[in-house]
């Protein structure tokens, strides 16, 4: 399939679109390299370095001749959308409309939508939930994310266009950078190698910190793999396993070999304290399942972070 892959110079994009291009198909990567890397765009893609919102990423997609659209681009910082809201609703609700609007125009067949499991559904109630637990953004990122969710329902049903929406939990894996809390696995390897001490967050009734659902990028990249073709709805991509930041840190010192203190820090305001993704229907209707455990998808990012 002839597919273009927005963000597809950042962490996951990246990854996603060499899967693509390894499983034969045509990819070309849309990024303007605001936090991407273009070294990490698959050699086998064509690049274009434009904004989604710009009239160049328009007009690709209306003379592209793309059958999927596989969007990742977004402004992904919670703390900067707070700062400024206008400017992530530039990006992540107009940038979007952008290409949904070229790409039906265009007869684009099917759209896959990075949204945020974590961020989407606010503070769970201490068990992983699944894709009916009600959406509660309590950030203007988290409401960008939903905002483009119901856009694409609404694009779905007036055009037929096939529309799929992977809700990720915090993932990790080789590309990632030490930036932002979604990079708490970077952040402490480059602690390790540093040997500067890390700081946890925690509040006083939760001694290991914030408990998060950690899943390896192999495996978001799995899932879409079988996004191109399967599947019609919202799917929650993630372990449904809960991990506190003690944890986290604990299990990245053992699959590096090393060991090292860490200080303590208050809880930080806007910090959810329990996220974790309970992933049956995905398992049911895309095919998918998680296949890497904490332990082995530290060993394999761990492996990575050592080669750079």
């Amino acid at each position: 399939m002839k597919i273009l892959v927005t963000g597809g110079a950042g962490f996951i994009g990246s990854n996603v679109a060499q899967a693509f291009c390894d499983a034969g198909h045509q990819v070309t990567v849309l990024d303007d390299l605001s936090t991407g890397k273009q070294a990490n765009v698959p050699a086998q893609a064509e690049f274009v370095h434009a904004d989604i919102a710009s009239p160049q990423a328009a007009e690709l997609v209306a003379d592209g001749g793309f059958q999927v659209i596989d969007h990742h681009a977004a402004q992904i910082s919670v703390p900067a959308s707070v700062a400024d809201p206008v400017h992530d609703a530039q990006s992540n609700v107009l940038g979007l409309l952008n290409l949904l609007e070229a790409g039906c125009k265009a007869s684009l067949e099917r759209f896959i939508f990075v949204s945020s499991g974590g961020a989407v559904y606010g503070e769970l109630e201490g068990e992983p939930e699944d894709e009916t637990f009600p959406a509660r953004p309590l950030s203007p990122y988290a409401v960008s994310k939903r905002a483009g969710e119901l856009y694409l329902g609404y694009y779905s049903a007036l055009h037929g266009l096939g529309a799929v929406v992977l809700r990720y939990a915090n993932v990790y894996g080789p590309r990632q950078v030490p930036h932002a809390e979604a990079g708490v696995v970077a952040i402490f390897m480059d602690c390790l190698l540093s040997g500067n001490e890390p700081f946890i967050y925690r509040p006083d009734d939760l001694p290991g910190g914030m408990l998060r659902d950690y899943t390896y990028v192999g495996d978001v990249v799995r899932a879409n793999l079988m996004a191109l073709d399967r599947g019609a709805g919202i799917y929650n991509i993630g372990t449904g396993i809960a991990t506190d930041t003690l944890g986290l840190w604990q299990a990245v010192q053992e699959a590096a070999g090393r060991s090292m203190g860490n200080q303590w820090g208050p809880a930080r305001a806007g910090d959810i304290r329990y996220s974790a993704l309970d992933c049956g229907l995905a398992a049911q209707e895309l095919g998918w399942r998680p296949e890497h455990g904490l332990a082995s998808g530290l060993a394999e990012t761990w492996a990575w972070r050592k080669s750079q």
